[in-house]
């Protein structure tokens, strides 16, 4: 008689289950699946450990944007400035971004006290994480060796290294977008709602990043979903209906919460106008970055000084070229193969699903960057990065085991012409900066030398039927393509100057202006608060007026050897943010507006912010000033709130003639900052009353002898010293008997 074995116990095998699980995780977390090769995770490992290394090196020097960096520290003292992004903690006026990458950083500051590192912790920490994320996502799909290419190629991305060294909110931007494709192709595979949701979110807190940026993926979201998901047509138009109102939902809470409070019960939105965030979304934010005309600022083509003209060509200028370009032509042509040699696969694909999403994502950022004719800062196609990468990696491992295969008929032959190409294209880049430096020369070398030994490898390989040498030929193909490419992002991670507001890698090759408000190298925060949650002390160090972080004493100049409109050694913060020609510029690259000139040309030095501080006399705000960058550079000597009347540009109506007599009849300010020759400003109106009905505060009051103010400028080399003994600063008192 013949017996079967009874089954194993429910209560054993619920305790085989309890037992084990722990175990796996931490096994697969620090050596990779039972499947991968012995190498997959150390290779990730070293990955990381690079990617942490370039973006955290040297972090005690770096000074990051003073813009937001001021935000986030008006943002530990007041809960309010926290919600709202207040550039002040006595929230007059609000940065032109949401606030959720402000939120981040302020968290982090509130819990481990403010300074430099405790607002770089977490770009670091997102930018690492960004790595491992793209990992996963194209491991999943193509393998180890395409997630490992691509993790790599990501890490290496010089603009992307020189923006996670920042405090820009692109960082938190980038992986919150890989956070939505994951989920994307999560809800693709298992056809569940939930995953698309979640996907729907975290873009909705990426548009709570950096607003309309995030959405430029959109169109391959859905288009993905839409086409590859294993559903009835019906179902899928009803998840994608779920997702977009998710999506609505998670974008437009903040936004709604602060329109629907009244303006006189919050700060001022800076970049609209008229006052709302939907006016910041739509214009400044929005369609006025596409069509050159925003909401506050600009018009067409006023971006270009940063990145070059608008077209096709711009991605491979002289700007922008070495930041992002190395490996378009590598990933164009993979993305193209790559969907070849899935043609014939059904709908459902996951392969297919996957280059159409890494596709997508790379197509819509390459001509939303490169067409854009209104405002354009280099380091915004580090967005792009992530795309590319994927397609460099899983494109890449198609087309490499296509070539090894000799499947697909013509197009095995593509490998060989994709690495022929970016190779080609490497060396011309690196011949753009040649004599810049030996890692240059270095890099052009190893590019040439091994984008030809690759090729020759991977065709003699071929005929000769010897996979040792395709083998080898494409791990030459990596160093020759990525040589380039590390050689900027070392750069990026050593280089001694530093620019906040216009972060780029490598050597100088023409780029744009940097705007003001950066804050030179020595004056970061100190980190003087120490754990408590209230925020702290003021930050300390040198208010900028002493040499900018190239270390020369003209002006501050950012990694592309342009000058950043940092007033000269000595002489303090120029309230019009002038730039070395001598015109008023915004981080965008305008020219300053408004009549009446409220603080165009006049210096805000050391001195006069002590003498502030000495005679606030219980105001709120210590003075008021005409721009965001002036405000926020004083804000991080003092530790106290700055008003900023224009904005970044000076053209913001946040200040009105109205609504400043109530501040100083209320006795909340005292001093404000008017300019006596014209410039930057906001109202004449206002700079017209304030002369007429403030005290002039003669610069005697507050310097120390007979000092005196140099200016130098790029185009003359000149050098002129004016005595400031007893003329006017600009400085003017009011108390609220001169409000009539």
């Amino acid at each position: 008689m013949t017996t079967l074995a009874p089954p194993p116990a429910p209560a054993q095998e619920g305790r085989h289950r309890a037992d084990t699980p722990p175990v796996s995780r931490a096994r697969r977390l620090f050596l990779g699946a039972p499947e991968d090769p012995r190498w997959a995770r150390p290779a990730l490992w070293a990955i990381l450990l690079l990617a942490t290394a370039l973006y955290a090196w040297n972090l005690s020097s770096l000074t990051g944007n003073t813009f937001y960096d001021a935000a986030v520290y008006s943002g530990t003292k007041s809960w309010k400035a926290f919600f709202f992004g207040a550039l002040d903690s006595g929230s007059f006026i609000t940065v032109d971004k949401p606030p959720f990458a402000l939120w981040v950083m302020g968290l982090s500051a509130r819990a481990f006290g403010y300074g430099t590192w405790q607002l770089m912790l977490p770009m670091v920490a997102v930018g690492t994480g960004s790595v491992a994320l793209l990992y996963r996502l194209v491991k999943r799909d193509f393998g180890v060796v395409a997630g490992t290419i691509a993790a790599l190629v990501l890490t290496l991305t010089p603009i992307t290294v020189a923006i996670n060294r920042d405090t820009n909110p692109d960082p938190i931007l980038v992986f919150l977008m890989l956070l939505g494709a994951a989920a994307l192709l999560k809800a693709v595979r298992t056809g569940r709602l939930l995953p698309l949701v979640w996907s729907a979110v975290a873009i909705g807190f990426a548009f709570n990043t950096k607003m309309m940026q995030a959405y430029v993926v959109l169109p391959a979201f859905f288009l993905v979903y839409l086409w590859a998901t294993d559903l009835s047509l019906g179902r899928r138009v009803r998840n994608l209906a779920v997702g977009t109102v998710a999506l609505v939902v998670s974008s437009a809470w903040w936004m709604v919460v602060v329109d629907l409070i009244p303006a006189s019960s919050r700060p001022y939105i800076g970049g609209s106008t008229d006052n709302t965030v939907w006016d910041l979304v739509i214009g400044y934010n929005g369609f006025g970055r596409i069509f050159g005309a925003s909401s506050s600022v600009g018009s067409a083509g006023n971006g270009a000084s940063f990145g070059g003209s608008s077209g096709l060509y711009r991605m491979f200028n002289d700007i922008m070229g070495g930041q992002i370009s190395w490996l378009i032509p590598f990933a164009a042509i993979a993305l193209g193969g790559g969907l070849v040699l899935r043609g014939r696969a059904p709908r459902t694909d996951a392969r297919r699903a996957a280059l159409m999403l890494w596709g997508g994502w790379f197509v819509l950022h390459f001509l939303t960057f490169s067409l854009a004719e209104g405002t354009f800062h280099p380091y915004y196609v580090t967005a792009m990065a992530p795309g590319i990468a994927a397609l460099a990696g899983a494109g890449g491992v198609m087309l490499y085991q296509a070539f090894r295969e000799g499947s697909a008929a013509r197009w095995s032959w593509v490998l060989p012409v994709a690495v022929a190409a970016s190779a080609v294209w490497a060396v011309v880049l690196l011949q753009r900066v040649s004599g810049s430096g030996t890692v240059y020369t270095v890099a052009e070398v190893a590019a040439a030398l091994g984008g030809a030994l690759a090729v020759t490898g991977l065709l003699v390989g071929r005929f000769m039927k010897r996979q040792k040498l395709i083998g080898f030929a494409a791990l030459a193909a990596v160093v020759a393509l990525l040589a380039g490419p590390a050689a900027y992002s070392v750069s990026a991670a050593t280089t001694a100057s530093t620019n906040g507001t216009n972060p780029t890698a490598g050597p100088n090759t023409g780029g744009g202006m940097g705007g003001g408000g950066q804050r030179p190298s020595g004056s970061a925060p100190s980190g003087s608060k120490t754990g408590s949650g209230s925020g702290g002390s003021a930050p300390s160090g040198g208010f900028p007026g002493g040499s900018g972080s190239s270390g020369s004493s003209g002006s501050s100049s950012s990694s592309s050897g342009q000058s950043m409109g940092q007033p000269p050694s000595g002489t303090g913060s120029s309230t019009s943010g002038e730039s070395s020609s001598g015109k008023s510029t915004s981080e965008d690259g305008q020219t300053g507006g408004g009549g009446g000139g409220m603080g165009g040309g006049t210096q805000v030095t050391s001195e006069m912010i002590t003498y502030l501080e000495k005679h606030q006399d219980g105001a709120t705000w210590l003075v008021a000033v005409a721009t965001d960058q002036t405000a926020s550079s004083i804000i991080l000597e003092s530790g106290q709130p700055v008003i900023s009347m224009g904005g970044w540009s000076g053209s913001d109506d946040a200040m009105t003639l109205a609504k400043l007599k109530s501040l100083v009849k209320a006795g909340k300010l005292h001093y404000i900052v008017v300019s006596s020759d014209g410039g930057q400003g906001t109202d004449s109106e206002i700079a017209a009353w304030v002369k007429k009905h403030g005290t002039a505060v003669k610069s005697s009051a507050y310097s120390s002898g007979s000092s005196t103010s140099s200016s130098t400028t790029s185009t003359t080399s000149t050098t002129s010293t004016t005595s400031t003994t007893s003329t006017s600063s600009g400085l003017y008192r009011l108390d609220a008997s001169d409000v009539s």
